[in-house]
């Protein structure tokens, strides 16, 4: 009943969302897609994303956190991947509506990440709220993917949930939570090392909700 009850209160809101904040409803909390794309593009900047750097951004979706980086970034710096393409469909509704097709951003869809090849390096590449939904094998083909287009000094960004708690799902994806060790391992094997840099909230990540603002943002670099 309990269940019923908040799918019922879900359907009253949504009858009064924006038409933003539907489309961004496909990545996330519709309510908070706002407080979503402004830690993004704040953050990237506070670690010194610069105009001239090429950002690779993993699972970029609706483009929630890719409009404010592809205005901010030269003509063909963003690289956005997307593994759903109906939602990467209303990225590009999106970029349109913003007026930002000048700006040439590269966007893919890929369901495999071993086979990805970009034919370039990057100075960061970023995984805002991705890696939490990924399996073991999808994560291990992220790092390697990573790996082989990080450049020399650059970083690669992912906020995950460490700990041990209840998982769950996310619209058909799984909701992860792993040990930093488990992170560590893993990038070994392809040359990377780690970083825990802090917990979401102290990075600017206010939404409220404990859950999310508790997670962890973890830094990739080559060794």
């Amino acid at each position: 009943m309990n269940r019923i009850f908040k799918a019922i209160i879900r359907r009253i809101k949504s009858l009064f969302l924006s038409s933003t904040a539907k489309r961004h409803g496909l990545v996330g909390q519709p309510e908070l897609w706002k407080i979503k794309r402004d830690f993004q593009i704040n953050y990237l900047q506070a670690v010194g994303l610069k105009p001239h750097h090429y950002l690779v951004d993993i699972g970029c979706g609706t483009l929630r956190g890719g409009i404010p980086l592809i205005a901010y970034l030269e003509p063909k710096h963003y690289y956005g991947i997307e593994f759903r393409d109906f939602v990467l469909e209303e990225g590009r509704k999106e970029l349109k509506e913003n007026n930002l097709e000048n700006k040439a951003p590269v966007l893919l869809v890929s369901k495999d990440l071993n086979t990805l090849d970009m034919d370039n390096k990057f100075d960061y590449l970023w995984a805002f709220s991705v890696m939490i939904h990924m399996k073991d094998e999808i994560a291990d083909a992220c790092l390697s993917m990573v790996s082989k287009h990080l450049k020399s000094g650059g970083s690669y960004y992912a906020n995950v949930n460490i700990g041990e708690w209840a998982e769950g799902n996310w619209e058909g994806f799984p909701v992860v939570c792993r040990s930093l060790q488990f992170y560590q391992t893993m990038a070994a094997k392809y040359n990377l090392l780690v970083e825990d840099v802090d917990d979401l909230k102290s990075l600017g990540h206010d939404t409220g909700i404990e859950k999310q603002d508790s997670q962890r943002m973890l830094r990739f670099y080559k060794s």
